[in-house]
């Protein structure tokens, strides 16, 4: 399940600007929905999200895109598991948290604090569960920037971690990251994450036993064994790739991280299937850009991966029993515009 809370590229938009670029065009090479980028209701794409990361980096010259952008966020990206974090007892038991609730932010980071030969001190770890995976050095710099923020609220604005460890070479100067991260850098590691003291783990954190508690048991109902619902996520990455043409069953199970069969068999568990998801999809969104956008129907096709204006007409005669033009003449001037 590739996907991540739009919440994730929080200040993107802002960032983008005023370093000189234009997050339209940004946004819409990647093939990210424009207005769920900073939403929690809504899910993107992770290697899409990635990918969006090293290309802004790229087109803006601005190697530490990603840690400029960590200084837009905290802890709230993460939503009710950023509450029930913020609300535990101790500083470890956060990161408990984190690691057991993690998919309800994205079901594709695998969080953990692990064990150190120095039993004075912790390694916390993330990695990303892309297979196969895409440049993510950025999107990589981007979650160490905002967990040193999360620990920074919880240890104090002048913390400083034993070490920060990064899996990618250097993306600036090395000197950068000492004084971003405010420890020593580690490059071309084995996986990403700090090393922590023990002692800073166990340290207790301001009590809300009510906030805690609602958050947890909002998470233990939601959460679940697989979440988001499978023909939810299929409806996001198809939303999102279909200006690509690439929305065939492999190409969105590849995303999704399953065989073909397993998602199907998902799916039919959610008494749906994937060609009707496909085309719910499609009708959706050919019925919102016909009603609330004046695109030409060269435009529509492409936005709805048609290669051929007659397939488009075929389709909303099916839909709507009527051609494109006719039904953005007649329900449109009866629908007002958004």
């Amino acid at each position: 399940m590739a996907v991540i809370r739009g919440t994730a590229l929080t200040g993107f938009h802002e960032l983008v600007t005023e370093l000189g670029g234009d997050s339209h065009i940004l946004v819409a090479d990647a093939h990210i929905p424009f207005n769920d980028i900073g939403r929690h209701d809504r899910f993107i794409s992770l290697p899409n999200g990635a990918r969006l990361l090293e290309n802004t980096a790229d087109i803006l010259d601005t190697p530490d895109f990603a840690r400029r952008l960590a200084r837009r966020q905290g802890i709230e990206i993460l939503g009710p598991v950023g509450l029930a974090g913020r609300s535990a007892a101790t500083v470890a038991e956060a990161f408990t948290i984190f690691d057991k609730f993690m998919a309800a932010y994205s079901p594709s980071i695998s969080a953990r604090v692990t064990a150190h030969l120095d039993p004075d001190l912790r390694r916390f770890e993330f990695e990303y569960l892309l297979n196969p995976p895409p440049p993510q050095a950025q999107a990589i710099e981007l979650s160490l920037g905002v967990t040193l923020r999360v620990l920074r609220l919880f240890l104090g604005a002048a913390y400083r971690p034993v070490a920060v460890h990064l899996p990618h070479p250097a993306l600036g100067p090395a000197d950068d990251y000492d004084t971003y991260f405010g420890c020593p850098p580690g490059f071309c590691e084995h996986v990403a994450g700090f090393t922590v003291r023990t002692a800073d783990l166990q340290q207790p954190l301001p009590k809300d036993r009510l906030a805690h508690q609602t958050a947890i048991d909002y998470l233990a109902d939601t959460v679940g064994d697989y979440t988001p619902a499978t023909s939810q996520l299929v409806r996001t990455l198809v939303r999102q790739l279909l200006p690509t043409g690439a929305v065939g069953l492999p190409d969105i199970a590849r995303h999704i991280g399953l065989h073909t069969k397993a998602l199907q068999r998902r799916l039919a568990a959610e008494n749906t299937t994937y060609a009707e998801l496909v085309d719910q999809t499609r009708r959706d969104t050919a019925q919102r850009l016909l009603l609330d956008t004046a695109l030409s129907l060269d435009q529509l096709c492409r936005q709805l991966g048609y290669a051929e204006q007659s397939v488009l007409t075929r389709a909303c005669k099916r839909w709507f029993n009527t051609t494109p033009t006719a039904y953005r003449n007649t329900v449109g001037h009866r629908q007002p515009h958004h």
